[in-house]
């Protein structure tokens, strides 16, 4: 069977003998996730971890795309008064989730997560004035990603999963989430498993 004819699973998009989606135990967060996947990192089943984070959060979006200025569902949630919206992303006047707490009372927080490569994802934005427009978050951390059979750009760049991670983690120190370590340890694990697996086949 040849690359193009192997079996897909369609939960996660990858060929169904590198199938990762036993390992995923979906996580219950008070907080609502929103992945912007460039069109480059939704061809990528290799390893992409963007489906991975978006099946590992009960309550989490999954969109693919670069402009998102006219997208209905995006601009309902920007603009509900319920919401408190923010997008992932490194600025100088981003709010550092290690030092500040995010949110607001009785509104859901809403954090926009960008899937793509460095290059794409100031690309999205761009193109994305109503995304753009959103108060970024960042944070900062000493860890080296697990992407071992990948490059990053920079010794600290994260996966979007790993980076999702992080962000969990500083959510439950500043008791905006109340997910349980052990939950959180097992968070990775179908990203550890398909590095693993991609490893062997090298």
């Amino acid at each position: 069977m040849t690359p193009e004819t192997r079996e897909v699973c369609y939960t996660c998009y990858r060929p169904k003998s590198s199938c990762m989606c036993q390992y995923i135990e979906p996580l219950e967060t008070n907080t609502r996730f929103v992945i912007l996947m460039h069109p480059k990192e939704f061809k990528r089943t290799k390893n992409g971890t963007g489906h991975f984070t978006n099946l590992s959060l009960k309550k989490c979006t999954l969109f693919v795309g670069v402009d998102f200025t006219a997208h209905q569902e995006i601009n309902q949630m920007i603009n509900d008064p319920h919401n408190a919206c923010y997008v992932l992303y490194p600025h100088e006047k981003s709010i550092n989730l290690n030092e500040e707490v995010i949110g607001a009372q009785e509104k859901q927080t809403v954090i926009f997560l960008i899937d793509a490569t460095w290059p794409c994802s100031r690309a999205m934005l761009t193109a994305s004035p109503n995304i753009d427009a959103l108060e970024k978050v960042s944070f900062t951390h000493t860890e080296v990603s697990g992407f071992k059979f990948k490059q990053q750009p920079k010794e600290y760049c994260l996966s979007t999963m790993e980076s999702t991670l992080c962000v969990l983690k500083l959510l439950n120190t500043h008791q905006l989430e109340q997910i349980e370590t052990e939950k959180l340890r097992h968070f990775l694990l179908p990203f550890k498993k398909m590095v693993r697996y991609q490893l062997s086949c090298q």
